[in-house]
C-alpha cells in the first residue's frame, strides 16, 4: 500500500476548493445542523454550471429531495461538516436490471465536464458531446485507462441502519464510448462523432438498444415540441444496432445481504454484453474465488458480517489500484490488476488498522478506452426499498 496519500483537498469531503465555486454559507444557514444539496447534473449528457458544483470538485446525482444529501453541520470530520446520505422507502427512480426492479440513488461525482473545458473546441463540440452522452469524457476527475491511482475516503455508518439494507456506498464506474456500436448485421464497429450524429437521425437507444426515432404527435395527430420549439421524438420498433453502455461498477464498496463486500469486476470484450450477468454474490461467493464467464469475471476481494462492521465512527480506506490493462479490439488480458485496502477506525480510544487486501493480483476493470471515475453515496440496487442513511467524508485521489 502506498503511503503518504495526497491529500488534493482542504473541506470535509476533501477536494481544494475553487474560490469562485465553493459555497458561502449565510449566518443563517450556519446555525441548522442540516442544509439540503439539490442542485443535480447529468453528468453524461450536460455540463455543470458554477452553482451546481460543491466544494470546488464534486456534483450531485440522483434523486433532488431535499434529505438525500445534506451537508451535516452536526457531525463533523477533522472539523468540517460530512456529507449525509439518505434514502427513504419511496425514494427508488430508476429502472433495475431486470424486469420491474427498481434502484435508488443520491451520490456525488468527482469526475464532470464545465463549459471551460470546451473553450476552444469546435463550436458543435458539445452538442455532439451531448447526444453521444460523452460530456463528462471532456471533463475532470478521470483516472486514464490501465493506470495506478491511490484513494482515501471515510464512511460513518449508524447503528441504526438495518442489516438487511442493499447499497453501494462507494464504486468506481467505467466510462463507456457510446461510439462503439453493433450495427443490425451484427458488426462491432466505432463510429465518428458525425456518424453518429448521423444514426442518431433515425436511431433512440434506451439503455444499450436502438428503436426507429419517431415524432411524438399529440391527439389531434400534430407533431409535439419541446419548450424550445424543438421536434419531440418517441421510440417505435426495436431496429437491431446495440450500443455500448457500460456495465456493472469495476470496483464496489456496499452492504448486501447482510455482508459488508469489496467486490471487483472485469469485462475484457471491446462491446459489452449486458445479456451477461456475471456478478459475485456476497453471502454465496468466498473470498478471492471469482464468478467468471467467457468474458467477466467478479471478485469478492474482501466481506465481514454486517454486524461486525464498526458503527456510530468514522472508517478511513486507504485504497490502491492498479487497473487491469486490457487488449481493446482483441479482447485479451494483457496484464492483470493488483488491489490493497486497508481499513482504520477507533474503537474504546484506540486505533485500529486492518489490512483487509493484502496486494491482490485481481481483474479489475473495463475494456474501454477511456478509464474510470469515483462516486460515493447511495446507490440502493437489488430491488431493495430498505431505507438508508450514512455519513461520508474525507476523499482524496492521487
Amino acid at each position: 500500500m502506498k503511503k503518504n496519500v495526497f491529500i488534493i483537498c482542504v473541506l470535509a469531503l476533501g477536494c481544494t476548493a475553487m474560490a469562485e465555486q465553493v459555497e458561502k454559507p449565510s449566518p443563517a444557514i450556519e446555525t441548522q445542523t442540516l442544509v439540503p444539496l439539490t442542485e443535480r447534473v447529468n453528468v453524461q449528457a450536460d455540463s455543470a454550471c458554477v452553482n451546481q458544483i460543491i466544494d470546488g470538485c464534486w456534483v450531485a446525482v440522483g434523486t433532488k429531495k431535499a434529505h438525500a444529501i445534506q451537508r451535516d453541520f452536526n457531525l463533523m470530520f477533522n472539523g468540517k461538516p460530512s456529507y449525509r446520505f439518505e434514502l427513504k422507502e419511496d425514494d427508488n427512480t430508476l429502472s433495475g436490471y431486470a424486469a420491474g426492479e427498481t434502484k435508488g440513488r443520491a451520490e456525488f461525482s468527482y469526475c464532470y465536464a464545465t463549459s471551460d473545458d470546451f473553450k476552444g473546441k469546435p463550436a458543435d463540440t458539445y452538442k455532439k458531446a451531448q447526444i453521444m452522452k460523452t460530456v463528462y469524457h471532456h471533463g475532470k476527475g478521470i483516472c486514464p485507462q490501465g493506470a495506478s491511482r491511490d484513494y482515501e475516503f471515510s464512511v460513518y455508518i449508524p447503528s441504526t441502519l438495518g442489516s438487511d439494507v442493499s447499497t453501494i456506498f462507494a464504486q468506481w464506474h467505467g466510462m463507456p464510448d457510446r461510439t462503439l456500436v453493433q450495427t443490425p448485421q451484427g458488426e462491432v464497429k466505432k463510429l465518428t462523432a458525425d456518424e453518429f450524429m448521423e444514426l442518431d437521425k433515425t436511431t433512440i437507444f434506451k439503455k444499450n438498444m436502438g428503436y426507429e426515432k419517431k415524432p411524438k404527435l399529440d391527439k389531434q395527430g400534430n407533431p409535439v415540441k419541446d419548450q424550445q420549439g424543438n421536434p419531440v421524438y418517441q421510440a417505435g420498433k426495436a431496429n437491431g444496432w446495440l450500443v455500448e453502455q457500460g456495465g456493472y461498477p469495476p470496483l464496489a464498496f456496499g452492504f448486501s445481504g447482510g455482508w459488508f463486500y469489496i467486490k471487483a469486476n472485469s469485462d475484457r470484450k471491446w462491446l459489452t454484453d449486458k445479456d451477461d450477468r456475471c456478478n459475485a454474490n456476497p453471502g454465496k461467493t468466498p473470498v478471492m474465488k471469482p464468478v467468471t464467464s467467457t468474458y467477466k469475471a467478479s471478485t469478492i476481494a474482501y466481506k465481514m458480517p454486517f454486524a461486525d462492521f464498526p458503527k456510530d465512527c468514522w472508517i478511513t480506506f486507504r485504497i490502491h489500484i492498479d487497473w487491469t490493462v486490457y487488449g481493446k479490439e482483441a479482447e485479451t488480458i494483457v496484464k492483470p490488476g493488483m488491489l490493497d485496502v486497508q481499513m482504520d477506525y477507533q474503537e474504546k480510544g484506540k486505533k485500529v488498522s486492518k489490512h483487509i487486501v493484502d496486494n491482490e493480483k485481481i481483474m479489475v476493470g473495463r475494456n474501454d478506452d477511456d478509464g474510470y471515475y469515483f462516486k460515493f453515496g447511495i446507490y440502493r440496487v437489488g430491488n431493495s426499498t430498505k431505507p438508508v442513511c450514512y455519513n461520508l467524508a474525507n476523499y482524496s485521489e492521487r
